[in-house]
């Protein structure tokens, strides 16, 4: 899967996998605490059924404490025999051990505690966790499995649209090829006199640039790993000013700083170049200025333009503020800036022009 279809598929997995978790937990939550509710009741029962039957070999009794106290010599029972006309019996729950007091008939001095072993209690909860979490683990790889299967079958009509998109843009490059060579065929071989020099020159400037953004489409479109290599960012600038200076002459190119070496990928980074310059030049002033510096770890592009009313748009695809472009040119150099590591700052204030700043990785 390419980057496009991977963000769609983890936009569907994610929130629909948390939330069959979500839910998932829940059920396996109730079910636990169902569990200990039930084993609780079931004990308090089972000390019912003891205050009948005292005969430590019932089955019901088992596992259960059977004393007897006196009154005068317990303090804590005076509760019981304060509230027996009431209530016939007092249960209490203190670190999970149960027990309950019952009045024993004809004989008020004498009363019967029943009580259920701590130990046991945990281990009984510690089993129910136990068996719930496991269950839990189980059920959690069947919902995984099942928000793969989601996701994918939802990405299926998105994939099948962006192919045939591909495809269809392919198609359109192949049959550009033939043109614009024999364009640049019969350009070079126009004479070349002192007055059409300039312009034939503008015109093989514009075809090879057109070749160069045809050739950098391919290669998105066919999802090619960006080869990098050692090159000096201020010759390249300079080139790619110098074909910009032939097509706006009443402009001032100015280039500033130091040699810089970078290991990246050119053809990208001249993408970028290109894009930056090409909107400094169209958007600008008459005899405006278009200002390169150069620094250790970063390169500032300044122009004297018109400035941008929303800085903060216009990377997002097809946004544009005037009429021309189709407003993918800086969508581009983001996603360009976003695979070679490279962090890009805007800064535009409307009648005074736009800074755009790349820092390097």
């Amino acid at each position: 899967m390419n980057r496009v279809e991977v963000r769609s598929f983890l936009r569907n997995f994610i929130p629909f996998f948390i939330t069959l978790e979500f839910l998932t937990g829940i059920i396996f939550y109730e079910e636990y605490q169902n569990e200990v509710k039930n084993l609780e009741q079931t004990i308090h029962y089972n000390m019912d059924i003891c205050n009948f039957n005292t005969d430590d070999d019932q089955y019901a009794c088992l596992d259960y404490t059977i004393e007897f106290f006196n009154e005068k010599k317990q303090t804590y029972t005076l509760k019981f025999l304060q509230e027996q006309d009431e209530q016939p019996e007092i249960s209490y729950k203190k670190n999970n051990l149960f027990y309950k007091y019952y009045s024993i008939p004809n004989i008020d001095e004498l009363h019967l505690k029943i009580s259920y072993p701590a130990s046991l209690y945990q281990i009984k909860i510690a089993t129910f966790k136990s068996h719930r979490i496991q269950e839990f683990v189980l059920a959690s790889l069947g919902v995984l499995l099942l928000t793969i299967l989601f996701s994918f079958y939802s990405l299926a009509p998105l994939r099948h649209a962006f192919k045939l998109t591909q495809e269809f843009i392919k198609d359109i490059l192949h049959d550009f090829n033939t043109p614009i060579s024999s364009l640049l065929l019969n350009v070079k071989t126009l004479p070349k006199s002192k007055e059409s020099y300039d312009k034939i020159n503008r015109i093989e400037q514009s075809l090879n640039t057109i070749l160069s953004l045809q050739e950098n489409l391919k290669s998105y479109l066919n999802q090619h790993p960006k080869q990098k290599e050692q090159f000096e960012l201020f010759k390249l600038v300079e080139e790619r000013v110098k074909s910009l200076e032939n097509l706006y002459p009443n402009l001032t190119f100015i280039i500033q700083g130091e040699p810089l070496w970078l290991y990246s990928n050119q053809s990208s980074m001249s993408r970028i170049l290109d894009n930056l310059l090409n909107n400094a030049a169209k958007y600008n002033q008459v005899n405006g200025q278009v200002e390169v510096q150069i620094k250790m770890h970063s390169i500032t592009l300044s122009d004297t333009g018109k400035g941008i009313k929303h800085a903060e748009k216009i990377f997002d695809r097809f946004y544009k503020e005037h009429e021309r472009g189709l407003g993918i040119g800086l969508h581009i150099v983001k996603k360009l800036c976003d695979e070679l590591g490279i962090k890009i700052k805007v800064y535009s204030k409307i009648g005074q022009g736009t800074r755009f700043t790349l820092i390097f990785p």
